[in-house]
């Protein structure tokens, strides 16, 4: 048998139970596409559900706030996603009468959603013959046919997604897409593959030369950036700042406490005896948070101060006063809202 035939029975006995499965409508395989970009399965369904509960039609998302969508994705990280997803409904509601476009090329046009996506609406929601090209995918394909490529090259994504539009199903591209993923998600795994279990293994190439362990290749490392963030917990006592993050930099248009950014680090920033407040911060929490590109140093402080010293700080952050009460009513960086659990709970 074909590597499509073998790979598309083992999908039709094996596949999971998803939600987005089985069902043609693009908005949602659209939703659930971008919810899994850097997000797992399991952590990502739930958020998939609480979506569709809230926001079932792509008009619902589109006539949303923003606010509510990026509180409704709180904890996934990569908020451009959200704000993309917002921005993209809104246009396909105005400006394509709410209709998707139905062709690979078409839907790449449209924010926030590139190769992978699009291929994978294209080929769920139209039954176009286009391969969705993702980790999983390069994973599979070069170890069931030997490719001892660099998949961090540009190039080499270009060879594997001509490759792909060479073996892909042309009857149920949808579900080749799906399964090749399904595979390299559950079976072909970047450790400790079930090869035993694996549908194709008798004619995978990799497994016969003893290399499964050695691809894909991938050479490219990203440098990381080394930031170190002080958050600022000030309130009056029944009152508290917060500011909303307008500028281009991580967690765009999402809440924090005011923040003070520090070229090195300091166990107690220097810049503190600027403020003159009658009572000093203290050290609440520290930790080091990870983004892709990005380690962020992080240090939580409080101050409990007067009026007064409130409204000078308000000024100087240039901040927004809220109360305490409804402190949770606004979507915050998953380490604001891990310490607001802990310091603020419902």
């Amino acid at each position: 048998m074909s590597f499509n035939s073998l790979i598309l029975i083992w999908f039709d006995k094996n596949k999971r139970n998803l939600p987005w499965r089985d069902q043609f409508d693009p908005y949602k395989i659209w939703l659930s596409e971008i919810i899994l970009q850097q997000t797992r399965i399991a952590q990502g369904t739930g958020y998939y559900n609480r979506f569709v509960e809230n926001y079932p039609t792509l008009k619902s998302l589109a006539e949303a706030d923003e606010q509510m969508i990026l509180k409704l994705w709180q904890g996934l990280g990569y908020y451009s996603r959200a704000r993309n997803l917002h921005f993209t409904a809104n246009y396909i509601n105005s400006e394509l009468n709410g209709e998707f476009p139905s062709n690979f090329l078409e839907l790449k046009k449209l924010k926030g959603i590139g190769d992978y996506t699009a291929a994978a609406i294209a080929s769920i929601a139209f039954n176009e013959p286009v391969p969705a090209i993702d980790g999983n995918v390069f994973r599979v394909f070069a170890r069931y046919f030997n490719i001892e490529l660099d998949i961090s090259q540009p190039k080499t994504k270009t060879y594997f997604f001509n490759l792909g539009k060479e073996i892909i199903d042309q009857k149920r591209p949808g579900d080749f897409n799906q399964a090749v993923m399904e595979l390299g998600a559950t079976i072909c795994t970047p450790t400790n593959p079930d090869c035993m279990n694996c549908p194709v293994n008798q004619s995978c190439e990799a497994l016969a030369k003893k290399k499964v362990s050695e691809l894909p290749i991938k050479s490219k490392k990203l440098k990381v950036t080394h930031r170190f963030l002080h958050f600022l917990d000030i309130s009056n006592g029944d009152q508290v700042l917060i500011k909303k993050r307008t500028e281009k930099d991580v967690w765009l248009n999402l809440y924090n406490f005011p923040i003070i950014e520090l070229p090195t680090e300091e166990s107690f920033p220097s810049k503190f005896q600027e403020f003159n407040t009658t009572k000093p911060f203290r050290l609440m929490k520290e930790e080091v948070h990870l983004l892709s590109h990005q380690k962020l140093h992080i240090s939580f402080w409080k101050a409990n101060v007067d009026q007064e010293e409130f409204i000078r700080l308000q000024k100087e952050f240039n901040s927004e006063i809220i109360s305490i009460e409804e402190i949770h009513q606004y979507p915050y960086p998953k380490p604001m809202e891990k310490y607001l659990d802990s310091e603020y709970p419902n």
